[in-house]
């Protein structure tokens, strides 16, 4: 008799999350159906057993005459259905304590596990020309959100109204697109992939920023501001999936990264440089100069970039086969087979189920709305500040923003170097889980607070300029070690359905730095600077047990049944 194991499911989820192959994980939508065979090494396989592989590399043969070839599949299809020697099969045929789906000979999967065609097994350089597109052009769309926030005294003066409410709203508007694009974005690059997104809303990104640069009235800046948004959030929520789709789990932090530094360090960096383009050239420049770099950003991306998106390519191969033998009945393995319009609504529910039902999804990504959230409130306060109390220039103003943005690089390289070694120790102990993304959290969540009570203070007792700038660096760098630590663990969680987690996130997280900057000026005005930001701290110091309680709770929170939420 043969005595080969079966690999347990857990090792059939950590090899599939190591290669790539989420559909591989039982608990992902579109989970692949048990192996006809049993493996013949102890090692699990997430690729095709060899009846697939015989069957892609026969339909791959494209010089042959379709009938021939599948005539051919036919023939190895009814070979190898033969039983092994000593194996023994049921009364449905099939190997005792296995399953055979019927359709099995008509699905399309890699060609074995170094398929080129795989995003996994690209070169490194093409993998790495993709995430630096993918991450320039969601540091513009974020750097967006803050870089004419100095011009505002300007455009609000040019249009004759005083109103400090819109003078908030005109800024916060853009980040109330990021929340809306998604709802939209993600179901669409579930359904034609991520590429296609990428382009489309990238072109009409500069489009409306031009349409910003030559607003009649304010209500125009305020739409065409909130259009923007809406098309700047595609890489905001599809970058994370696609790093899910490039990136194995050994260089997945150093990715991510890279690519956090577009929703944590653009809006920092963007009034640093809008201060000066608004001083010198006027608020309508700072538009037209996001424009000109999106459209660069975009060019070079039409010219590199391919599509990353697993389901898609797959799609493709399978019409591809489809015409090529004759077979209509070849689908992709991971084709759930529901119509477009089903799919699309199927899709757009999926972010918010994940919001609503998820507790694991709400939880992060509500700690990530409150952070993200005070630092679009530090935006409504560091221009009047630093104007009126410090008396510095409308140019010079954005220099305040240095610290947030020191803090935040330091913390990026002090992230990506620590996550590294902590894989790799996790990896040798053969006890790697998603949980041990968040331990960078800890101290993040604890830097926070401080950094607030900091600023307050040291803004209320009218101090020195150079305190409340050291106190924002640290901010900076408790805000990115949450938001990197959150977007890791949201991708090594739902690895397939990545984009529609990070689609999720960024709703929450626009929402929040949409709405409640509004209500700084009124806090601010009532309780001062010092018991405002201070109340800011205490609901962050509220927040510092989450990491700790998902560390000890997270993997019971994920795979215990009662919280589980089909997706």
């Amino acid at each position: 008799m043969n005595l080969q194991r079966v690999p347990t499911e857990k090792e059939i989820v950590e090899l599939a999350i190591a290669e790539g192959h989420d559909a591989d994980i039982p608990t992902n939508l579109g989970a692949l159906p048990k192996h006809n065979k049993a493996p013949t090494t102890d090692r699990p396989t997430s690729h095709p057993d060899d009846k697939e592989a015989g069957l892609e590399k026969d339909l791959a043969i494209s010089s042959e005459d379709a009938s021939d070839v599948s005539s051919r599949v036919a023939s190895r299809i009814d070979i190898e259905a033969a039983p092994v020697e000593g194996e023994q099969k049921t009364e449905g045929g099939l190997f005792a304590g296995q399953q055979q789906d019927p359709q099995d000979a008509n699905l399309v999967w890699w060609d074995g596990p170094d398929d080129p065609q795989n995003p996994m097994n690209w070169s490194d350089m093409r993998k790495w020309m993709s995430i630096a597109l993918v991450s320039m052009i969601t540091f513009l769309t974020p750097l967006g959100s803050s870089a004419f926030a100095p011009g505002v005294p300007q455009l609000m003066e040019e249009f004759h109204n005083d109103s400090t409410l819109l003078s908030g709203f005109v800024v916060s508007v853009y980040v109330l697109g990021f929340a809306i694009g998604p709802l939209a974005i993600a179901p669409l690059s579930e359904m034609y992939g991520r590429l296609p997104l990428y382009y489309v809303c990238g072109i009409l990104f500069g489009v409306f920023n031009i349409a910003c640069a030559v607003a009649a009235s304010l209500t125009q800046l305020i739409i065409f501001r909130l259009l923007a948004g809406c098309f700047g959030a595609a890489p905001l929520a599809l970058g994370g999936g696609t790093i899910a789709d490039l990136a194995r789990p050994q260089t997945r932090a150093t990715a991510m990264a890279i690519w956090t530094l577009g929703p944590t360090v653009g809006p920092v960096i963007g009034p640093v440089a809008g201060g000066f383009i608004c001083e010198r050239l006027g608020w309508r420049w700072m538009f037209w100069i996001i424009s000109i770099a999106t459209g660069i950003v975009m060019a070079l991306g039409m010219l590199t970039m391919r599509e990353t998106y697993a389901p898609a390519l797959l799609k493709r191969k399978a019409k591809k086969l489809r015409k090529l033998t004759g077979n209509p009945l070849l689908k992709s393995k991971l084709d759930t087979g529901m119509s477009t319009r089903d799919l699309f609504l199927y899709s757009i529910v999926r972010p918010t189920k994940m919001l609503c039902l998820n507790l694991t999804c709400l939880t992060q990504s509500l700690y990530v709305a409150i952070v993200y959230a005070y630092l679009y409130l530090m935006f409504t306060t560091v221009t009047e500040i630093f104007e009126q109390q410090y008396h510095f220039r409308t140019d010079l103003v954005g220099l305040a923003y240095i610290g947030m943005g020191l803090g935040s690089f330091l913390g990026q390289f002090g992230f990506t170097y620590f996550e590294n070694r902590n894989y790799r120790y996790h990896e040798k102990k053969g006890d790697l889980k998603p949980e041990h993304r968040l331990i960078a959290m800890i101290p993040g969540s604890m830097i926070l607070p401080i950094a607030l009570f900091w600023y307050a203070w040291s803004v209320e007792a009218k101090v020195h300029w150079m305190c409340p700038i050291v106190a924002m660096a640290f901010f900076g760098l408790g805000l990115l070690l949450i938001f990197m630590s959150a977007s890791n663990y949201l991708v090594d969680v739902f690895t397939v359905h990545a984009a529609s987690a990070m689609a999720a996130n960024t709703v929450l997280r626009s929402l929040f730095a949409a709405v409640i900057p509004l209500a700084g000026p009124t806090m601010y005005s009532q309780l001062g600077y010092g018991w405002g930001a201070s109340t800011l701290g205490f609901i962050a110091l509220a927040c510092v047990p989450i990491p700790f309680l998902f560390l000890k709770y997270g993997e019971w929170l994920r795979t215990d049944p009662r919280f589980q939420t089909k997706l």
